[in-house]
């Protein structure tokens, strides 16, 4: 693994290792985190393959830390990342570390923004090297750490500078045409696309860049407005 931007109390595994719930939809990884934490001394109290499943186990068992996936079932998507999130919402302290092949910006953003920011991780899996890399940010994580991949530091940033590069090239093209002050009715007629299309591209647009919901023509002059400053 390369080497993570880390804040690092003393990361002092419990007696006994440490109580991991670990949710994983990957069968062959999971089992083979599963006899990993075991052969270091951890105890997988749980291990999962769907989001759903993932809240029910913390609720049961109460872990000293829940190691996720990304992407999980039924939609394969951000469902782990957004499990961890809700579930820190519950639980400030409790620790997670996500083990990701990619970043997903806008929930891993909150993710580490959760509780006051400490005993969170997120590492991206082509990264990790080394078993004794995995361990050590496990061992950080629970102690109240926050271990962060270096190349999630650099997206988030990204993200942050400029929102509008969350936006597909259609997105984009949509919101010049919103920027005209155009309907949706003229946007369609622009694009040759149907209405439900363009209120599609539109409803993206505005998650993408962050606009809270509120009256939907003020939500369209916000959208305008970041366009027009980027």
């Amino acid at each position: 693994m390369h080497a993570t931007d880390a804040v690092t109390p003393d990361a002092v595994v419990p007696a006994g290792g440490l109580r991991v719930v670990l949710a994983e939809d990957g069968v062959l990884l999971r089992e083979g985190l599963v006899g990993l934490l075991a052969r270091f001394g951890h105890r997988v109290v749980a291990a999962v393959g769907d989001a759903e499943a993932l809240r029910a186990a913390v609720g049961e068992h109460h872990p000293d830390i829940v190691v996720t996936d990304v992407r999980m079932p039924p939609g394969q998507s951000d469902e782990g990342l957004r499990a961890a999130v809700a579930l820190r919402s519950g639980q400030p302290g409790l620790p997670v570390l996500v083990l990701s092949q990619y970043v997903q910006r806008s929930y891993a953003a909150d993710l580490l923004d959760s509780g006051d920011g400490s005993g969170v991780g997120y590492l991206l899996k082509d990264r990790i090297g080394q078993v004794e890399d995995f361990l050590e940010a496990l061992a950080t994580v629970a102690a109240g750490g926050t271990v962060v991949d270096p190349e999630v530091v650099r997206q988030l940033l990204r993200r942050r500078r400029d929102p509008l590069e969350r936006l597909t090239p259609r997105e984009r093209e949509v919101l010049a045409l919103m920027a005209e002050g155009r309907s949706n009715a003229s946007i369609c007629r622009a694009l040759v696309v149907s209405d439900a299309a363009v209120g599609k591209h539109i409803g993206n647009i505005l998650m993408k860049l962050d606009l809270p919901p509120a009256e939907e023509t003020h939500r369209r002059v916000l959208a305008v407005l970041e366009y027009l400053r980027g």
